[in-house]
């Protein structure tokens, strides 16, 4: 549970404001250098799970303590569960370009390397 409070009332009127969810998509930096990329509602709380270490299992556990180095924010879960998704696949340099604010660099490690790019194609 969130903690939020809903955006109807019981009685099913209508709140004259609306509570706009914000979402937060983030990059940890792990005390062994790796990154640990997230989702969530509440990037305080969640940076305390972190750190605390709730759960055994979980990437972050064993390499604590973990620094914020990226945070993203989003009215619409939709987009922040797609940036989620393709930063996840992004390499930790991309990552850390991305955190640093670095767009030239991110834009040169996002190109294409691949031999059969049209780039590399005599014609």
């Amino acid at each position: 549970m969130s903690g939020r409070a809903p955006a109807c009332r019981t009685d099913g009127q209508s709140r004259p404001s609306q509570i706009m969810n914000l979402y937060f998509v983030y990059i940890l930096k792990c005390s062994d250098g790796l990154t640990y990329t997230g989702i969530t509602d509440n990037i305080k709380r969640r940076l305390s799970e972190h750190q605390g270490g709730l759960n055994k299992t979980s990437f972050t556990y064993s390499r604590r303590p973990v620094h914020l180095i990226f945070q993203q924010e989003f009215n619409d879960v939709l987009q922040a569960i797609y940036f989620e998704k393709k930063i996840k696949k992004w390499s930790a340099k991309k990552k850390f370009a991305l955190a640093a604010g670095d767009l030239n660099l991110l834009q040169i490690l996002s190109e294409c390397r691949n031999a059969s790019h049209h780039k590399y194609k005599l014609d």
